[in-house]
């Protein structure tokens, strides 16, 4: 047995007792300890062991709340005291970690789940608002009492502990909006009616396929864009020629336009801010600010308790090379604005090469750049969440992506992943959709570890928009990405994202230099009658450039992509 104060955690199946007073003390105890290793921390009873006479697990959940600088700190204290990790299928990142571990009290053994949290993620004070509820609404305290009684009579035995959490997160998330602990950004506004013009700024693929959509939903689509014949002049009423960047093309566009959103995370701030005085703008003027800028990107995803790589800000060679030999090689140093698809960023493997890198990327005067450690991670994921006017979120089944160079190959839909990654996967961009307080669709790229249990899965980059690893929803999913989005911020009712099988969507790339782009072999790529080709009206191809992609459904995963990639093989340019 230990002789710290806190002993090793013991892992059992989820089971349902009658709430034990004595959880009160336990919870007492374990904050006077919390205190004594870190005076003025205070520690808070949650969950169903805080609430008398609801029954449950009898786990003493705690939580704490701590600044992001803190919480490293603090988790150390914790460890000290006894403390573990928490270990599984997709723990807690060290930026938001749960600490377990057990006491006992009266000759019982009693487990404890301490969750240590950042405020801007808000989730201790509706965890204690819950709380509350419960402890003062008896039928409230009855109905979560029945959700529970039928999780555990219904569950598998061998099922791991986590999705008993995983079974009862409806129950607790209705809970949270009809008690009002957690609103939409736009409660009551009425929806758009088919007719309205819904404004676009871009004029690329996705701004094509919102439009597809837009038409057969009976809306018109206005677009602002510096290529009069962008690929999304095809279905639009009309394209506003002006760079992305473009206050007074910002204007006219939403001067006649009833909502205005954005294809690219990449447009002007100014420009979008200008929009937003005349016409609502969705996703937001936060989403923006958090994600076209990729330092902003990595504190705003520290600070809300979400986690990335390990990176520095640096500025200049000497930096640059110091922050490198800290966060180790292979690392990859970035452009914090502009650049995608792979592009503006430099591999480095070792210290000869900083300086060389810092140069290609103009920093060698003191500019800004992103430096991270390169990622050794078991699988790329990629999740696509909608938000409502009302506040609430809807995600697609999880998407396994292949990159090639910086730019997304291919997709399977849903991934071959445990329910318990997946539900992981869709609290992520569940907690990011929230901390922007954005409304329309936000896709979360994912790194999946070797080794899950150091902190579950890893943020690469965000997008509040409608993404390239999303494209298989057109066939695969009831409601395409696109229609949601413009349902989202139509303030429309959200559509099912019930996948119709298995997915594969594999990117058709440009070969060769930059000529008149003239598709063979359609014919081939068709002889499957289940394949769909999808291309995006661009008049020039060149090395590398998204010209469109084939979309495959069938039983198995590994059946679908093969067909999509034979497809894919039958097209080429003409040179």
């Amino acid at each position: 047995m230990s002789d710290l104060p806190i002993r090793p955690y013991e892992r059992q199946p989820a089971a349902f007792h009658p709430w034990d007073p004595a959880t009160v003390d336990v919870a007492r105890g374990v904050a006077r300890l919390v205190d004594s290793a870190r005076p003025g921390t205070v520690t808070e009873h949650v969950g169903s062991s805080s609430v008398p006479g609801l029954p449950g697990k009898n786990i003493v959940d705690l939580g704490i709340q701590a600044a992001p600088d803190e919480i490293p700190l603090l988790a150390e204290a914790l460890l000290s005291l006894g403390f573990g990790r928490q270990g599984g299928l997709a723990p807690f990142p060290p930026t938001r970690p749960m600490l377990v571990g057990e006491v006992v009290h009266e000759g019982a053994s009693y487990r404890i789940h301490l969750h240590v949290m950042p405020p801007a993620r808000r989730e201790l004070d509706e965890l204690v608002a819950f709380r509350d509820a419960l402890r003062s609404d008896a039928a409230l305290r009855d109905a979560y009492t029945a959700a529970k009684r039928r999780i555990v009579d219904g569950r598998d035995t061998t099922d791991p502990q986590e999705l008993y959490t995983v079974h009862k997160a409806n129950f607790v998330l209705d809970a949270l909006y009809s008690l009002g602990i957690r609103r939409g950004p736009e409660g009551g506004v009425e929806p758009l009616p088919p007719g309205s013009t819904i404004g676009v700024m871009g004029g690329g693929q996705l701004g094509r396929m919102l439009g597809l959509s837009a038409r057969a939903m009976g809306y018109r689509l206005v677009a602002l864009d510096p290529d009069p014949g962008c690929p999304t002049a095809a279905v639009a009423d009309e394209i506003i020629v002006g760079r992305y960047d473009d206050v007074d093309a910002a204007r006219r566009l939403a001067a006649v336009s009833d909502v205005v959103t954005y294809e690219l995370e990449h447009v002007g701030l100014e420009a979008a801010a200008a929009a937003a005085e005349i016409a609502p703008l969705r996703p937001g003027l936060a989403a923006l600010r958090a994600t076209q800028d990729r330092l902003a990107e990595r504190r705003f995803i520290r600070d809300i308790g979400e986690w990335t790589a390990p990176w520095r800000e640096v500025r200049g060679i000497a930096e640059t090379e110091s922050a490198a030999e800290a966060l180790g090689y292979p690392c990859r140093l970035k452009l914090p604005i502009g650049g995608y698809d792979g592009r503006s960023q430099v591999r480095i493997t070792d210290r000869a090469q900083v300086a060389a890198a810092v140069t290609a990327l103009g920093g060698e005067g003191g500019t800004p750049l992103l430096l991270e450690a390169e990622i050794d991670f078991a699988a790329e994921l990629s999740v696509t969440s909608a938000r409502g006017l009302d506040g609430r979120s809807l995600a697609f089944p999880l998407a396994r992506n292949v990159h090639d160079a910086g730019i997304l190959a291919e997709s399977v839909a849903p991934a071959p992943v445990d329910p318990i990654v997946a539900f992981d996967a869709v609290e992520i961009a569940g907690s990011v959709a929230r901390a922007l307080d954005m409304v329309g669709l936000i896709t979360a790229e994912l790194f999946q570890l070797h080794d899950p249990s150091v902190g579950g899965l890893m943020i690469n980059e965000l997008a509040p928009r409608v993404h390239n690893s999303g494209h298989w929803t057109i066939e695969g999913a009831a409601t395409s990405q696109f229609e949601q989005h413009l349902r989202a911020i139509l303030g429309l009712p959200l559509g099912s994202v019930a996948p119709h099988g298995a997915a594969a969507m594999v990117n058709v790339l440009g070969t060769g230099p930059d000529r008149v782009a003239r598709l063979l072999g359609l014919d081939g790529a068709l002889a499957d009658p289940g394949a769909k080709v999808h291309l995006y009206g661009k008049r020039r191809v060149f090395e590398r450039r998204k010209m469109g992609h084939v979309t495959v459904i069938g039983r198995e995963a590994d059946e679908a992509l093969e067909r999509a990639r034979r497809a894919r093989s039958a097209l080429r340019w003409e040179d």
